[in-house]
């Protein structure tokens, strides 16, 4: 470390609390006087010492009983009996048998096993051995012999850690795996003594690290307090793990020689493979046969049942290392000779399928001795389409490594950043962007180089901001990845057209996630009207027709760019049909065209658009009533949305599982997904994925009877000023603030606003081709109307609801229907809807609005069974008396239970009298408590 940074030690274990829980029980069973012991297993690194230390240090505190410890000593390897002899030097006091007798004849196994006892006779004794496996073969049978034989009654426990368990067969064992992310992030804020450490060092630390503790500290151990905080390029290759890396070979030095050959084999053809996924089995026989090695050898190590047992392991035709830094310790700790030559020969043998030249010029590429112009040239020419992403990413990276001129490099490390972007793998884009000079002079390659012909040149302010953009659009603040695309896209405009329209209509879809209509239609306004791509021009036209108030010409022009996409595969197209349908309000069509572009996606790639198309793809099957289709595709996308971290993509996705959850329950879940998504809005100013949490809570509310709640969430999302909602969203969520304002008693209050907002709503359901807006605009008037005027309204929108079809939406118009007729005490009218509503909520899975329709219906008089719920009821109350009950137990007032359940005051005072009577209860604070119980 250089003298700006300090490594400080870290004071306890991250990301160990099951392992410790383990040894903390393997103690505590050892003070009870019940020894016996445990075998921990795992690579170099991970921390078998550590976890050691921490047993020793618990033991202490515990019962404070003596501790043998002694590590293995490899030049001690070949004297017999010496770990015994370090093991019973270390003992605090004086043994029965000397510690020197072990090194003459005579010892045997049964001897330490009465020494071990013997150390635990006053109190218990824990014996610690690390690195067992580096002992002589005499003194790790022993041991195992006497672990064996400890156990109840004993008070003396052995804890032994080991690369593996084979020399301590029979005997418990845990096995250390890598750290996860997290717990590796908080070490690297301990080693490193802050925490503001730049997020993309942090990733790339991380990745190197492979979850190693060791090898974490001596990245870090080599980095400046600069590098630290990113204001410096990290080194490439990074270096410091160079100790873990030989101890990991060190494991391997025993070997036979051809044993070796074909781990170095392996581990080269690894490098012009995706990473994780392994070797081919048959390149590495061919190359096996071509370097000498006998069949026998290659048949057992390749196709046998064990490969070589803990290390190389065969799946299908696939041959994996048994830990990721096996490879990379094979690659350093071969010579440089041998290591060239493998891949020379691994190069010759890929160059026989002419057709893929790409694998051939990456193992040519590793065994370049020096920068190579011309090999470079070479693999930027063949890292082209149809190869993944990935492959592309990774040849482009070894061709900036070649290059001799810095330009050239740093346009062939914006290049593979892009790549890895497209292939979700946001973090190595992250860390390739740093190594790009942002200096005018940067050139940049453009989105299509034909094959074998040298790229043009485009100036910085190309590329690299451009993938910045796009990462910032699925991963920061949308403002800031606006303004990064409209720059990338000046930028990319005098050079490649193409993708400077594609950072436009980036920067116009991160507009309308935080709400700026102004900035949506200027991003679409630099678009020139005759774009690169045809199929883009009826998408702008439409769309700055319907913002113009041209409605119908802006719809015609939309379906045509709907129907051009119907007839074409390409992905981007299938997108902007997919936000064309649900603009006009086709959801069935936007449905199609998702699920086309979700196919595309997954046949063809890239995968980074996976979980944006699950995301249209769900939000389009919300809007046609769907909703568990919708809460399917929005869990995958979800997974998909984490896995190549797009936090904004997951920000929005928890939205659209809020609003299903909304309509199919629980509440619970309802909450927790709007709580995540404003939680991830509010940093990254997704007003979009605000409203629709918000929204998705206020009908909850609605769906619980809460309907001043409901009001108040729902009255800034559809007034203007400074705390509105989304422009695409108002009318959406109109219908549920007029019914919520209503049910809520301030129709009065609010007479004007809400006859404004009906009118606007009349307006825009003129504009739009969604079904379902006739209908509830009439359900709307409906609930404003006079009451000979109520019934021909909410007529007129089951009419409607017939034509459009949507289960939720008629069952929501038959439910206010019904509540309408029961509070005008036409009970025996009001059934009917309301056992339609009770079936309409119940087919489409709506539980909590299928509990409000079943409570109507039993207020009219209708016995039904009451639905699921996850608790019981006071018994010898009526259901409506529950219902008042809850209410008063949730904090409610006897006026707001009336606007609730739809009853008088009068009446709800009679249900609580019924109710205190009933449970012998005196005071609303004791209802409460009954209720609770």
């Amino acid at each position: 470390m250089t003298p700006s940074t300090t490594v400080h030690s870290p004071l306890r274990l991250y990301g160990r609390s099951g392992e410790l829980a383990i040894v903390e029980t393997f103690l505590g069973r050892l003070a009870q006087g019940d020894g016996g012991a445990l075998v921990v297993t795992a690579p170099p690194g991970l921390g078998r010492s550590a976890l050691l230390d921490a047993a020793v240090a618990a033991h202490h505190a515990r019962s404070g009983g003596p501790v043998l410890r002694a590590a293995a000593v490899p030049a001690e390897r070949r004297l017999a009996r010496s770990g015994l002899h370090a093991l019973l030097c270390s003992a605090p006091g004086p043994l029965s048998v000397p510690a020197d007798r072990v090194l003459r004849s005579g010892f045997t196994p049964d001897t330490l096993l009465t020494l071990l006892r013997e150390a635990g006779a006053d109190r218990p004794a824990l014996v610690c051995v690390d690195d067992a496996h580096a002992w002589d073969p005499e003194s790790r049978a022993a041991l195992g012999f006497a672990a064996r034989r400890l156990g109840a009654g004993s008070r003396a426990a052995v804890l032994i850690t080991a690369a593996d368990e084979t020399s301590f067969a029979g005997l418990p064992a845990l096995r250390l795996g890598p750290l996860d992310d997290r717990a590796a992030a908080a070490l690297l804020e301990r080693l490193t003594g802050r925490t503001d450490i730049d997020p993309v060092v942090r990733g790339e630390l991380v990745r190197e690290a492979a979850g190693n503790p060791r090898l974490l500290a001596g990245l870090v151990g080599h980095l400046t307090a600069d590098q630290v905080a990113g204001r410096t390029v990290l080194p490439f290759p990074l270096p410091g793990g160079e100790s873990v890396l030989d101890a990991h070979a060190a494991q391997l030095d025993g070997l036979p020689a051809g044993t070796r050959t074909l781990l170095l084999l392996a581990a080269a053809a690894q490098e012009h493979e995706p990473e994780g996924t392994g070797a081919d089995a048959g390149l590495l026989l061919r190359a096996g046969h071509r370097a000498g090695l006998g069949a026998p050898l290659l048949d057992r190590a390749l196709f046998g049942p064990g490969g070589i047992p803990g290390i190389l392991e065969r799946t299908g035709s696939r041959v994996h290392f048994s830990h990721p830094l096996l490879s990379r310790a094979v690659l350093r700790h071969a010579p440089s000779a041998h290591r060239r030559a493998a891949h020379e020969l691994l190069a010759a043998l890929l160059g026989q399928v002419p057709a893929l030249p790409l694998p051939a010029l990456v193992q040519r590429a590793c065994a370049a001795p020096a920068p190579d112009a011309a090999l470079a040239d070479a693999l930027e020419r063949a890292a082209a389409s149809p190869r993944p992403h990935a492959e592309r990413s990774a040849a482009l990276i070894r061709a900036a490594l070649l290059s001799t001129d810095e330009a050239e490099r740093a346009a062939r490390f914006a290049a593979a950043a892009e790549h890895a972007r497209l292939a979700g793998d946001t973090g190595r884009a992250r860390a390739l962007l740093a190594r790009v000079a942002a200096g005018p002079g940067t050139p940049v390659p453009p989105a299509r180089t034909p094959a074998g012909t040298a790229p043009r040149r485009v100036p910085a302010g190309g590329l690299a901001p451009f993938t910045r953009g796009m990462l910032a659009l699925r991963d920061g603040p949308a403002a800031d990845a606006r303004e990064a695309l409209l720059a990338a896209a000046a930028g990319l405009a005098p050079h490649d057209p193409g993708r400077a329209v594609a950072a436009l209509l980036a920067a116009a879809e991160a507009a309308w996630a935080s709400g700026d209509a102004i900035a949506y239609l200027d991003a679409l306004g630099r678009i020139p009207d005759r774009p690169h791509d045809p199929s883009v021009a009826p998408y702008l036209a439409g769309v700055r027709a319907v913002f113009a108030g041209r409605t119908a010409q802006g719809h015609e022009l939309l379906a045509q760019c709907l129907r051009a996409a119907e007839a074409d595969d390409d992905t981007g197209a299938l997108l902007r049909a997919t936000a064309c349908a649900l603009v006009v309000g086709e959801a069935e069509s936007a449905c199609r065209a998702g699920a086309r572009a979700l196919a595309a996606v997954r046949s063809t790639g890239p995968e980074v658009l996976l979980a944006h198309a699950l995301e249209q793809l769900a939000y389009a099957e919300l809007r046609a009533g769907r909703h568990s289709r919708a809460r399917a595709h929005a869990l995958e996308g979800l997974h998909a949305a984490r896995r190549t971290g797009q936090s904004n993509t997951s920000t929005h996705l928890h939205a659209v599982l809020a609003l299903a959850a909304s309509v199919e329950g629980p509440a619970e879940a309802c909450a927790a997904h709007a709580d995540t998504a404003l939680a991830g809005a509010g940093p990254h100013g997704l007003v979009q994925a605000a409203t629709l949490a918000t929204w998705a809570v206020a009908r909850a509310d609605l769906a619980a009877g809460r309907t001043g709640e409901a009001a108040a969430r729902l009255a800034p999302l559809v007034r203007p000023g400074p705390r509105h909602g989304h422009f695409g969203i108002r009318m959406l969520a109109l219908p549920c603030y007029v019914e919520a304002a209503v049910l809520a008693g301030r129709s009065v209050e609010w007479a004007a606003e809400l006859a404004d907002g009906v009118r606007e709503f009349e307006i825009w359901t003129a504009r739009t081709v969604d079904p379902h807006a006739p209908a509830q605009l009439a359900r709307c008037r409906a609930l404003l109307a006079p009451a000979d005027e109520a019934e021909a309204r909410y007529t007129e929108a089951l009419a409607h609801h017939d034509v459009a079809g949507g289960d939720f939406e008629r069952a929501r118009t038959q439910l206010l229907y019904g509540q309408w007729l029961r509070r005008r005490r036409r009970t025996r009218e009001a059934r009917d809807p309301l056992r339609d509503a009770l079936v309409g909520f119940e087919r489409c899975s709506a539980r909590a609005w299928a509990e409000r329709a079943t409570g109507e219906l039993r207020a009219a008089g209708e016995a039904v069974d009451p639905p699921a719920t996850d608790g019981g009821t006071p018994a010898g109350l009526t259901p409506q008396q529950q219902r008042v009950a809850r209410c008063v137990a949730e904090g409610a007032t006897n006026r707001e239970i009336a606007r609730r359940l739809s009853l008088s005051p009068r009446t709800v005072d009679h249900h609580l009298r019924n109710v205190f009577a009933v449970l012998g209860v005196r005071s609303r604070t004791e209802l409460a408590r009954v209720m609770g119980e």
